[in-house]
């Protein structure tokens, strides 16, 4: 089974069990990177919906229904550039992860950078994956397969009765 079967089979199970389609919260400053992110999907044949935040602070206020905007509803799972004004992503990781509501909150990282300290800075704020930009169509099918592990485990250690406690 491909990559993106495998994403379709998670999305039609959340979608039976959420009654939602999972959404990609994309939180990037740069538009050509966008573009090229939802070629990708498109590529992929994804057609979630994408939501897009322009920087860390816009994407909290969207995640918490701030200033404005209405809370995203889950499920969900957030994209996420390091290289942001106002907010950048490692400021963002430490924003959702100290937040109670937020802090399980799936996150890939996709940036350009390949900095051995950005790398470690993310996977200590427990990112899923990082994705460098230059290689992204595959770089997403290798986060697709590392979300498909992580709803095999999750779905593994979910006792029968769904009561979440294992």
């Amino acid at each position: 089974m491909s990559a993106v079967d495998n994403f379709k089979r998670i999305q039609a199970s959340a979608s039976h069990e959420v009654g939602a389609a999972i959404k990609l919260f994309v939180i990037e400053d740069d538009e050509v990177d966008l573009m090229g992110i939802k070629r990708a999907l498109r590529d992929l044949r994804i057609t979630n919906e994408v939501v897009h935040a322009r920087d860390g602070v816009e994407g909290l206020d969207i995640l918490r229904g701030a200033n404005g905007h209405d809370p995203l509803e889950g499920p969900f799972i957030i994209l996420l550039d390091l290289n942001m004004p106002r907010m950048d992503g490692i400021e963002f990781l430490k924003e959702i992860r100290a937040d109670e509501t937020l802090k399980s909150a799936i996150v890939f990282v996709l940036t350009t950078s390949e900095t051995d300290q950005d790398i470690i800075d993310a996977y200590s704020h427990n990112v899923a994956g990082y994705i460098v930009k230059s290689d992204a169509k595959e770089g997403f099918r290798e986060a697709i397969n590392l979300l498909d592990l992580y709803w095999t485990i999750v779905s593994y250690q979910t006792p029968p009765d769904g009561s979440g406690s294992i």
